[in-house]
C-alpha cells in the first residue's frame, strides 16, 4: 500500500517539479497551516484533512452544475417581458395601450394590445424555445456519468454532483467532467494524451503529464490513501495558455490513447475554465438597425404632429358654439366641469391613439424572422461546402446577414487565410550555405550563398548540430503505433502538432538523415544518418508565443552535456546570438523571404552545469509564483536565450489558397479596401501580396517600416519626414475634389502601403502633437488613399487596434475582419463583421465569429451575392413597411377634416388589428427571403454591381423621402378618390345610401391591393411561395370581410360592419372605383418601371456594340499575370 505524509510530498515537490508545471498561473502543493496567500485557494486532495491533529473544515465551492441558459421557469415571464420592453416600439404601443384602457379613446384597445400581444408572444416563444434548447444541453452534460473514488472505491455519480478536491476516474474517450489536476495515469510515466477539439478545435494529440510524486499510485486504493493540499489561484479564464503538455487537463477535453487517469477536481462548473470562456460576445448593431431608428424618430415626429394639428384644429372649430354643442350631442355636466387644459390633454391622447399604426410594431417581429430564416440560405449555400473538412459555412449570428453587403474594409491574415497553413520544407542554410533538393545524404549537395566565401558545405558536425536542433526544437508528438524501433517502423511514424511549421521542420530533418522518433520517459530519441539511436533528456521546454517569436528546449546529452536549442524568427533570434555570425546567414534570409517562404532562425548554446542549476531554479520559482507569473516567466526566458550561436535558418513554403487571387481582385473591383495584417516578416508577406494580387505590378509601394525609418538620426523625426512625404504625393493625386475614391482608384496610379509593428507603436503611441498633422491623422489620411495595405510584423493587440482606428474613421466604414487563428480572434471581435476560417490552426477564430467558412475564396460569394441580397431584401423590407403604414394611417388623419376632428375612427377595429399581422405580413416576408433582383451570377460575375448599394444607399435619405411621398400620394388618392365617389348621394338602384363604414371599407379595400400589387411590381423573382403569399393574402382579405360581415357576433355591442362589405360589392360603381383607384395609385410606379426598362435595354445594346467593336481591335496577351502592365500602350497592335 502506497502511503506518504504530506510534508514529505511538499517538500519534494518544492524540490523537483511545480505541480502545475506550464498552466499558466496555477498554484503549487504547500503544508497545511502556511499562511493562505491572497487571491488562491486550497484544495484537499479526496477531501480528506492533511493532518488528524488538525481541524478540518470543508470548503464551500460552487457544485459542477453548467448552466448556460438564460431563464428559469420562473423568472422567464418578469425577465424576458423586461428584456422585450426595453425596445422603444414595443415599450411605445405598451403605453398607447394602457392610454386606451385608462383614457375614452376612439379606438378598442384591442386594436393595440392584439398586435403587441402577438409581436410579444412570437419574440417569446423563439427565445423560449432557444433557451429549452440550452437547458436541454445543460442536462446532457450535468446528468453524465462519472466515477469518483471515495473509501477506495469506485463511485457512480452524476457529473454535477462533483466537489472541488474530488478524486475522479476518467477512462479512454471520456471527456473531463472539470478541471482536473492530473495524479496519475495507466502509463509507467504518468503521461496521457488528450484532445482538446471541442475547445479550440484541434484534432491532434496534446501529451500532459502527472505530477511526478503521485505517478505511482494508478490503483483506487492507493490514491485514496493520499493526503495533500493544493494551493492554486482562484479560477481564470486563460483558457489557451493552458493547452499545452502541463498536468491541468480542462473540461471539455478528451482522454485519448490512454485507458485510463485519476485525477483531482480543482475548478467546478461555472468556475472552469471552459465556462469562464463562454461569454456572449458584444452587441454588434448593422447600419440598417440605426436606419431604422432613424426613421422611426421622423415618423414619431409626424405622428406628434398629426395628432397636435388635429388638436388644436379641434378646438379651432369648437370655438363656434353650434359645432362645440350641437343640439343632438349635448355634453354632461361633467364634461363642462372637466378643465380645458386637462381636456385638451385627453383629446392630443386620443388623437395619438388614433393615428398611432404610423409606427409598424409588426416590424421588428418580421426583421427578426427574415434574418434567423435567410441566415439558412448561407447554411444551405452548395458552393460553401469543402470536400477536404466535410463542413459547410456556419452562421454564428443573423444578426449581420444584412451588414455583408455594406463592407467598405476587409482585414485579413495571411497564413492559414490567404495561404493553405500547409507547410512544406524547401531548402534550408547552415552557416551561409544552402541545401536544397537532398533525398538521404547531404555530402556535395551544397552551395555557397551569396557572395560568401566558404567551403562547398558546411563543416560536418555544424550540419549534424543543426540537424538536431530541427529534431529536438519542437513540440511534435508521435501518433501511437505498435513500435517504433528499426527502420522497419520508420514508415509507420506519424508526427502530430498544432503547429505545421513544426511537422514540415522534422519532416525536412528527416530528408537528410535525421528522424525524431518520439519521447519515452522524458528522453527525447532521434536516429541519425549512421542509423544510431540519439537520447536526450527534456529538461525545460520554453514554448512559443506570439511576443517572444521564438521557443526554445533545454536538453541533456547522454555524456552529461546541457544544451539550449532555439527556434524562431529572424528579428528574435539575430539580437541574441553573435554579430559576427548574422551576416552569414541573412542574405539566405532575405533571400527566401523574397521568394515567398517563411523562414526560421536556428541557434544553440552549451550551458554550464552551474549555470544550469541558477536556470533551473529560477525556471521553478516562475513556474510555482501565484503573482505576475506570466512577466516571470517571460524575464527568465529572456535572460535564459542570450548569447547564443547561430547555426543556420529554415526555409518553408506556405501555398497560397485556391483563388485567393481571383477572390482578391473582385473584391478591389467592387471599391473595398483590403488591408493584410500578419505577423510574418516584410519580404515574405509582400511577395505573398504580389501573388495574391493585392499589390498590382504597377502599384507603387510606400513603405514606413523600421528599415526606412532608420536610415538617418532619430526615427521620430524620420518618420515624420516620411508621413508628410506620402500625404503630399497622394494628396496630388487624389486632390479633395474626387467625389468617389473608388472611382478614382482606376483613373491615377494606384499606391499601396507597408508598414511594420514597431513603426505602428510609434505612431500610435507618439507624444508628439502638432496640431492636425500630428502622426496619427497623418497616417489616416495616407492609408485612406491606398488601394492596398499591408501590415507586418503585427501582435494581435495591434491588429485589434488598427480595425478599431478604421472603425472610427469619419463615416464610420463597415469593417469586415477575416482569419483562422487564435492571434486573429481580437480583430474579429473588434470588427463590425467577423469571419472565421475552419483552418489548421484551430477553431477559435470560427468559434468566436459571426460568419465561419472553409476558405477563403467562399468570402466571394458571401459579400457579393450573399451580403448583396440580403440587403436590398431588408432594405426594402423597411421602407414597405413605413410605406404601407403611412398609406394606412394618412386617410384617417385627412378623414378628420371631414368628420370635425371627433377622433372618428375610418376603419373597423377588426381592420386596424389585422392590417399588420393577417393582410400584408407575409408577401413581404416572402420577398425579403427570396427576391433576386439581379441574378446570383451575374452578382459574382460582375462585382462593381456591390458598389451601387454601398454607404447604405437603399436608406439614405433620398429613397426615404421617396417612399414617403409615394405613400402620401396614394393615401391622398384613396381618401378623395373615395370621396369624390361619394358625391353621389345614393350608388344603389334602390336608392340606399351607403354610411361611413362602407366609406371606410372602400378605402381599405383599395389600401390592401394597392400595397400588395405595389410588392408584386416590386418582385423581380417570383416562386410559388411568393405567388401563394401575395394572391392568397388578397384572397384571406376577401373571404375574412365576407365572413367578418355575414355573422352577427353576440360579443360585439355594436354591429357596424353588418353586411356592410357584401352590400357593397353589389354597386358597380364601387367595382369601378376601386380598380380606377388602384390604377391611378400604382400608374406613377408603372411609368417608372417603364422607363427603366427602356433605359436598361438601351444600355444593354450600347454595350454589346462597344464589346464587339472591341474584340476585333483587341489581341490576347499571352505574358505570365505577374509580367502583364495595365497600360493602354501594352493593348496596342
Amino acid at each position: 500500500m502506497f502511503r506518504r505524509s504530506f510534508n514529505r510530498f511538499a517538500s519534494q515537490l518544492s524540490r523537483r517539479y511545480d505541480l502545475f508545471h506550464g498552466s499558466g498561473r496555477l498554484g503549487k502543493m504547500e503544508c497545511a497551516g502556511e499562511e493562505k496567500r491572497v487571491g488562491t485557494r486550497t484544495v484537499f486532495v479526496g477531501n480528506h484533512p492533511v493532518s488528524e491533529t488538525e481541524a478540518y473544515i470543508a470548503q464551500r465551492f460552487c457544485d459542477n452544475r453548467i448552466v448556460s441558459s438564460k431563464y428559469t421557469v420562473w423568472n422567464f415571464l418578469p425577465k424576458n417581458l423586461f428584456e422585450q420592453f426595453r425596445r422603444i416600439a414595443n415599450f411605445y404601443f405598451l403605453i398607447i395601450f394602457l392610454v386606451q384602457v385608462t383614457v375614452d379613446t376612439p379606438t378598442s384597445p384591442v386594436t393595440s394590445g392584439l398586435p403587441l400581444f402577438f409581436v410579444i408572444t412570437v419574440t417569446a416563444i423563439k427565445q423560449g424555445y432557444e433557451d429549452w434548447l440550452r437547458h436541454r444541453a445543460d442536462n446532457e452534460v450535468n446528468k453524465s456519468t462519472v466515477y469518483i473514488i471515495e473509501n477506495a472505491k469506485r463511485v457512480r455519480k452524476e457529473s454535477e454532483k462533483i466537489k472541488v478536491g474530488n478524486v475522479v476516474e476518467v477512462q479512454a474517450d471520456e471527456t473531463f467532467p472539470c478541471d482536473l489536476i492530473l495524479l496519475s495515469s495507466c502509463t509507467h510515466d504518468g503521461t496521457c494524451y488528450v484532445t482538446t477539439a471541442s475547445l479550440d478545435g484541434e484534432s491532434n494529440c496534446k501529451t500532459h503529464y502527472a505530477v511526478r510524486d503521485t505517478i505511482a499510485l494508478c490503483t483506487a486504493e492507493s490514491i485514496d490513501t493520499l493526503r495533500a493540499a493544493i494551493e492554486c489561484e482562484q479560477p481564470q479564464p486563460d483558457l489557451y495558455k493552458s493547452l499545452g503538455p502541463e498536468n491541468l487537463l480542462l473540461k471539455g477535453a478528451t482522454l485519448k490513447n490512454t485507458k485510463k487517469i485519476y485525477g483531482v477536481a480543482v475548478y467546478t462548473g461555472m468556475e472552469t475554465k471552459m465556462a469562464l470562456n463562454y461569454q456572449g460576445k458584444s452587441q454588434k448593431r448593422s447600419a440598417v438597425e440605426k436606419s431604422i431608428n432613424a426613421f422611426l424618430i421622423v415618423y414619431l415626429f409626424i405622428l406628434l404632429t398629426k395628432a397636435a394639428v388635429c388638436t388644436t384644429l379641434k378646438y379651432v372649430w369648437q370655438s363656434t358654439p353650434y359645432n362645440d354643442e350641437p343640439w343632438y350631442n349635448q355634453k354632461t355636466q361633467k364634461e363642462r366641469e372637466t378643465l380645458k387644459v386637462l381636456k385638451m390633454f385627453t383629446d392630443f391622447l386620443s388623437f395619438m391613439v388614433l393615428f398611432n399604426f404610423i409606427i409598424p410594431v409588426s416590424m421588428y417581429v418580421t426583421v427578426e424572422m427574415q434574418k434567423f430564416l435567410g441566415s439558412f440560405f448561407i447554411s444551405w449555400d452548395k458552393d460553401f461546402y469543402d470536400e477536404e473538412i466535410k463542413e459547410g459555412a456556419l452562421v454564428n449570428t443573423s444578426d449581420l446577414n444584412e451588414e455583408l453587403g455594406q463592407v467598405d474594409y476587409v482585414f485579413t491574415d495571411k497564413t492559414g487565410t490567404l495561404t493553405e497553413n500547409s507547410m512544406e520544407f524547401i531548402e534550408c542554410c547552415i552557416d551561409g550555405h544552402k541545401y536544397k533538393d537532398v533525398t538521404q545524404e547531404v555530402d556535395g549537395l551544397s552551395q555557397t550563398d551569396g557572395p560568401l566565401t566558404y567551403f562547398d558545405r558546411a563543416d560536418k558536425n555544424r550540419e549534424e548540430l543543426f540537424l538536431r536542433a530541427l529534431c529536438l526544437c519542437h513540440t511534435v508528438e508521435i501518433k501511437a503505433n505498435d513500435a517504433v524501433d528499426g527502420a522497419t517502423e520508420l514508415a509507420e511514424l506519424t508526427y502530430i502538432s498544432s503547429s505545421p511549421d513544426e511537422i514540415a521542420l522534422v519532416k525536412g530533418a528527416k530528408k537528410y538523415g535525421f528522424t525524431f522518433l518520439g519521447i519515452q520517459n522524458g528522453h527525447m530519441r532521434v536516429e541519425n544518418q549512421r542509423k544510431e539511436i540519439e537520447e536526450y533528456e527534456l529538461l525545460h521546454t520554453l514554448n512559443f508565443d506570439a511576443l517572444r517569436r521564438r521557443m526554445s528546449v533545454i536538453v541533456k546529452t547522454q555524456t552529461g552535456d546541457i544544451l539550449l536549442f532555439c527556434k524562431g524568427a529572424d528579428s528574435a533570434v539575430f539580437p541574441r546570438v553573435q554579430n559576427n555570425e548574422i551576416e552569414l546567414t541573412k542574405a539566405h534570409v532575405e533571400r527566401n523571404a523574397m521568394d515567398g517562404y517563411r523562414t526560421l532562425c536556428v541557434a544553440f548554446k552549451e550551458v554550464a552545469p552551474d549555470d544550469y542549476e541558477k536556470i533551473n531554479r529560477q525556471l521553478i520559482e516562475a513556474k510555482m509564483a501565484l503573482q505576475d507569473r506570466e512577466e516571470k516567466m517571460e524575464k527568465v526566458f529572456d535572460d535564459i536565450e542570450m548569447n547564443m550561436n547561430l547555426i543556420g535558418a529554415t526555409a518553408v513554403e506556405d501555398k497560397l489558397q485556391d483563388q485567393a487571387a481571383e477572390t482578391i481582385e473582385a473584391l478591389h473591383s467592387a471599391g473595398l479596401k483590403v488591408w493584410v495584417l500578419t505577423g510574418d516578416k516584410m519580404e515574405t508577406a509582400k511577395s505573398t501580396c504580389y501573388a495574391c494580387r493585392l499589390f498590382q505590378n504597377n502599384t507603387e509601394l510606400l513603405e514606413l517600416t523600421t528599415k526606412t525609418i532608420e536610415e538617418c538620426g532619430r526615427k521620430e523625426d524620420r518618420l515624420h519626414e516620411l508621413l508628410i512625404e506620402y500625404r503630399k504625393k497622394l494628396l496630388h493625386e487624389f486632390p479633395k475634389s474626387t467625389r468617389s475614391l473608388k472611382k478614382a482608384w482606376t483613373e491615377h496610379q494606384e499606391y499601396g502601403l507597408i508598414i511594420d509593428g514597431s513603426t505602428l507603436s510609434l505612431i500610435l503611441n507618439s507624444s508628439q502633437d502638432t496640431g492636425s498633422n500630428n502622426y496619427k491623422s497623418i497616417f489616416l489620411q495616407i492609408c485612406m488613399k491606398c488601394t492596398a495595405v499591408l501590415c507586418c510584423r503585427m501582435a494581435p493587440l495591434q491588429k485589434a487596434q488598427i480595425v478599431r482606428m478604421v472603425k472610427n474613421l469619419k463615416g464610420s466604414p463597415i469593417t469586415l475582419s477575416i482569419g483562422d487563428g487564435a492571434n486573429d480572434v481580437s480583430m474579429i471581435l473588434e470588427s463590425h463583421v467577423g469571419i472565421g476560417i475552419k483552418g489548421k490552426e484551430g477553431r477559435q477564430a470560427a468559434r468566436n465569429s459571426d460568419y465561419s467558412v472553409p476558405k477563403f475564396k467562399h468570402l466571394k460569394k458571401l459579400l457579393l451575392a450573399h451580403g448583396h441580397l440580403y440587403y436590398v431584401r431588408i432594405a426594402h423590407l423597411v421602407q414597405y413597411f413605413f410605406y404601407k403604414n403611412l398609406c394606412f394611417i394618412l386617410p384617417q388623419f385627412l378623414y378628420q377634416f371631414f368628420c370635425g376632428f371627433s377622433q372618428q375612427p375610418l376603419y373597423d377595429a377588426a381592420y386596424l388589428t389585422m392590417y399588420n399581422i393577417c393582410f400584408t405580413s407575409l408577401p413581404i416576408l416572402a420577398y425579403s427571403l427570396l427576391e433576386q433582383h439581379i441574378n446570383i451570377d451575374a452578382l459574382t460575375s460582375d462585382p462593381c454591381l456591390y458598389m451601387k448599394i454601398s454607404g447604405n444607399a437603399m436608406l439614405q435619405l433620398g429613397p426615404f423621402l421617396y417612399w414617403t411621398f409615394l405613400a402620401a400620394f396614394e393615401g391622398t388618392v384613396f381618401f378623395f378618390g373615395t370621396y369624390f365617389l361619394f358625391q353621389t348621394s345614393s350608388l344603389e338602384e334602390n336608392g340606399k345610401v351607403y354610411g361611413n363604414w362602407t366609406f371606410g371599407t372602400i378605402v381599405f379595400t383599395v389600401l390592401i391591393f394597392t400595397v400588395t400589387l405595389k410588392l408584386a411590381l416590386d418582385t423581380r423573382f417570383w416562386t410559388w411561395i411568393n405567388h401563394f403569399v401575395i394572391w392568397g393574402s388578397l384572397a384571406f382579405y376577401v373571404f375574412f370581410s365576407f365572413f367578418w360581415g355575414g355573422i352577427i357576433w353576440p360579443f360585439l355591442k355594436q354591429q357596424r360592419m353588418y353586411f356592410v362589405f357584401a352590400q357593397m360589392l353589389s354597386s358597380v360603381s364601387t367595382w369601378l372605383a376601386i380598380v380606377l383607384l388602384i390604377f391611378i395609385s400604382l400608374f406613377p410606379e408603372i411609368l417608372l418601371i417603364v422607363l427603366k426598362n427602356v433605359r436598361r435595354r438601351s444600355a444593354r445594346r450600347n454595350l454589346s456594340c462597344k464589346r464587339a467593336s472591341d474584340s476585333l481591335s483587341a489581341r490576347p496577351s499571352v505574358r505570365p499575370l505577374l509580367l502583364r502592365t495595365f497600360s493602354d500602350e501594352s493593348n496596342i497592335l
